[in-house]
């Protein structure tokens, strides 16, 4: 089945990473790919350190998708590209239980993933694991593809009120 975290609230990537917790508990394989994001956060180290998962990062550098030059946009491009034909094969061998496309849809919504890979990639995988995507403004197309959707909305944030990300909460 298809799961979607998405929207501007805080969560997504915790609930995300809640569910392969939850399905490493049970025995299964977990696959996490980061798009746009370095595996850095708290959350990521800890699942890249147990059994039976497999954590792959897309890293930025660094840099946000507008910072970066066309030569950087592309090689973004390619690593992410690559990461989700790697994962999609790994899921559709048998390898993992649950695979996690953590920012995905903000990586589609940059344009440095094709959405038309990311759907393919959820035709593929959806007979043979969950898997869960997460980022914000899916497609109409995806949410069609999808068993679960759920709307992260934020109301209040300290962000708003100048307060950085904070390490063990944010990240």
């Amino acid at each position: 089945m298809v799961h979607i975290y998405h929207g501007d609230g805080k969560g997504k990537t915790t609930a995300a990473m809640g569910q392969a917790l939850r399905a490493l508990g049970h025995g299964w394989h977990v696959g996490v790919v980061q798009f746009l994001k370095d595996g850095s956060s708290g959350e990521v180290r800890m699942l890249a350190s147990l059994p039976r998962t497999s954590v792959v990062a897309c890293s930025t550098d660094g840099k946000f998708t507008f910072q970066m030059t066309s030569d950087e946009l592309a090689a973004m491009r390619t690593r992410q590209e690559e990461a989700l034909a790697r994962a999609r094969a790994q899921a559709e061998a048998g390898e993992f239980d649950l695979l996690v496309l953590d920012e995905v849809l903000d990586a589609v919504n940059t344009d440095t993933l094709a959405a038309s890979s990311v759907e393919d990639a959820v035709h593929a995988c959806k007979p043979s694991c969950e898997l869960v995507l997460t980022g914000r403004d899916p497609a109409p197309a995806l949410l069609e593809l999808a068993d679960y959707v759920t709307e992260m909305r934020c109301e209040k944030h300290p962000y708003q009120q100048g307060v950085a990300a904070r390490e063990g909460v944010e990240w």
